[in-house]
C-alpha cells in the first residue's frame, strides 16, 4: 500500500468510525473559508449555482458518502472496506494523466461520512434476495427493478441514518434535508444481487443546465444509469449507487462511469455532452459513417470488430461488415478500451491507434492530437486497485478525461474545462 493509500485509509475510516455516534459534529459541518476548494463555508451542497460561477477556481473537491448496508451476513468491516477501497480508486480517476505523473494531484476526494447498519440480527429472516428487511422492495415484484428508492427520502429512513436536525434534536434530518444543508452529496448502499431483482446500478436527478451553465428553472432529469420514475425531486442533484456486496469495487467503478455516460445522454450539460461524446466514441456516425454512433450497438453473436493492423478496424454486425481504413479511436467507452473487440473485453493483444492520451491537446505533427499505439499495458498498473469487472481500464480511463489543470483547448481554442466539478452540478 502506498502513502497515499494508507493515509487515505486512515482519514476514511476516520471519518466513519470517529463521526458514528457524533450528530452535532455531522450535521454541523465546518467547511473551510478557502474557496478553492469546495464543498466550503460559502457553498456547500449539490447544484448550488455558485460551483457552476465558480467552476474554473474550483483546485479540490471533498464530497461526503453516506453508506448503507442492507446485506445480511455482510459485515460492517467487509462494507467499510470495500467503501475506503472505492473512495481510493475514484480519487485516483480524478489525478490528471496520473498513471504517468506520480504528483499529478487528485481533484476529488470522496469521504465517507457514515455506514449505517441495516442488517437484521442473527438469524437471519429468509428473504427473496438475502438482503434485510429494511430493504425497500417493490410490493409484489415480478421482475426488473426492485428497490423502492423514494423511501429513502421519509421520516423512517431519516431514523435509520440517525443524523439529528441540530436546531430541533427531537427530530431525524430526512435524506433531502442532509443534501440542502451539505451534511452529504452522495448515497452509496451495499445489497445483494440475486435472483429477485436489483436496484438500478446509479441513479441521479439533476437540473438541466443552458449553454451558459446557468440553471432553466423547473427543469431536471434522469441523469444516471437508469432512473426510478417515482423517486422524488427535491431541486438539488444526488447520485444514489447500489454495491453489489458480493462483488469487488472495479464493478462499481464501472457503474458510476456508466452514470457519467448517462450525464452527457441527459444533456443536462450541453457543454460536456458534446465534448464527452467525441472522447468517448459516441459519435462513430458522423466520425466514421457507421449506422450506428457508438460499438455499444455491437451485442450478439456475430457482432464485434477485429483489428489486422494498427490502422485498420474491421467492424462486423451480424451479416454486415464495414472496413474503416485510418482508424483512430480516441479514448473509448466503459465497455470498449481502444482495442477492444467486443464488450468486456480486457486481453486484446492488438495495439490500435488511440489519441486517450493526448485528447485535445493538438500536439501531433499536423496540429492534431497525437495518435500512438494503444495496448492493454496502459492500464495494468490499477489492477489491484479496482480488480473486477471494468475496474482498471476506467481509473485509467477517467484520468485522460480533461481534468485539473489540463492543457486542452475547446473548439474555440479556449481551456477546456475540468470536467470533474459536472459530477456535483
Amino acid at each position: 500500500m502506498s502513502t497515499f493509500e494508507w493515509v487515505f485509509t486512515v482519514c476514511c475510516v476516520w471519518l466513519t468510525l470517529g463521526f458514528a455516534g457524533a450528530d452535532t459534529d455531522i450535521a454541523r459541518p465546518n467547511y473551510p473559508k478557502d474557496l478553492t476548494v469546495w464543498p466550503n463555508a460559502v457553498s456547500k451542497a449539490n447544484s448550488d449555482p455558485w460551483i457552476a460561477k465558480n467552476h474554473d477556481k474550483i483546485r479540490k473537491m471533498n464530497p461526503r458518502v453516506l453508506v448503507l448496508n442492507f446485506a445480511n451476513g455482510f459485515s460492517q468491516e467487509n462494507a467499510r472496506r470495500m467503501a475506503d477501497q472505492l473512495c481510493r480508486a475514484l480519487t485516483e480517476g480524478t489525478r490528471y494523466h496520473g498513471y504517468k505523473d506520480k504528483n499529478a494531484p487528485a481533484f476529488i476526494e470522496w469521504k465517507v461520512l457514515k455506514i449505517v447498519d441495516l442488517r437484521d440480527p442473527e438469524p437471519y429472516p429468509k428473504t427473496p434476495d438475502g438482503n434485510s428487511t429494511k430493504y425497500p422492495r417493490v410490493p409484489n415484484w415480478k421482475e426488473g427493478i426492485n428497490f423502492v428508492y423514494s423511501e429513502l427520502y421519509s421520516d423512517k429512513f431519516a431514523e435509520y441514518y440517525g443524523i439529528k436536525d441540530p436546531n430541533n434534536p427531537k427530530r431525524y434530518l430526512k435524506l433531502h434535508e442532509l443534501v440542502d444543508r451539505g451534511i452529504i452529496h452522495e448515497l452509496w448502499f451495499f445489497a445483494y444481487q440475486r435472483d429477485a431483482g436489483a436496484p438500478f446500478e446509479c441513479t441521479e436527478l439533476k437540473p438541466v443546465y443552458d449553454e451558459n451553465f446557468n440553471q432553466v428553472k423547473g427543469k431536471y432529469r434522469h441523469a444516471g444509469n437508469g432512473g426510478d420514475p417515482n423517486e422524488p425531486w427535491h431541486g438539488r442533484s444526488l447520485r444514489i449507487s447500489f454495491i453489489n456486496a458480493e462483488r469487488g469495487i472495479g464493478c462499481n467503478v464501472e457503474s458510476l462511469s456508466h452514470a457519467i455516460e448517462g450525464m452527457a445522454h441527459s444533456r443536462v450539460i450541453p457543454y460536456f455532452t458534446k465534448y464527452f461524446y467525441e472522447y468517448a466514441g459516441m459519435d462513430l456516425d458522423k466520425r466514421y459513417g457507421l449506422p450506428f454512433n457508438s460499438f455499444y450497438a455491437l451485442w450478439g453473436e456475430g457482432k464485434g470488430i477485429e483489428y489486422p493492423d494498427p490502422h485498420t478496424a474491421t467492424i462486423k454486425d451480424g451479416n454486415k461488415e464495414y472496413k474503416i481504413e485510418n482508424y483512430v479511436c480516441v479514448g473509448g467507452n466503459v465497455h470498449f478500451t481502444p482495442n477492444g473487440r467486443h464488450h468486456y473485453d480486457l486481453s486484446s493483444p492488438f495495439p490500435v491507434m488511440s489519441t486517450i492520451e493526448h485528447y485535445r491537446l493538438f500536439d501531433g505533427p499536423d496540429g492534431k492530437d497525437l495518435a500512438e499505439p494503444w495496448t492493454i499495458d496502459k492500464f495494468q498498473q490499477y489492477k489491484d486497485l479496482a480488480p473486477d469487472c471494468m475496474g482498471a481500464w476506467l481509473v485509467y480511463w477517467r484520468q485522460n478525461m480533461p481534468g485539473l489543470d489540463n492543457k486542452c483547448k475547446d473548439d474555440q481554442g479556449k481551456p477546456m474545462k475540468n470536467w470533474w466539478p459536472f459530477l456535483f452540478y
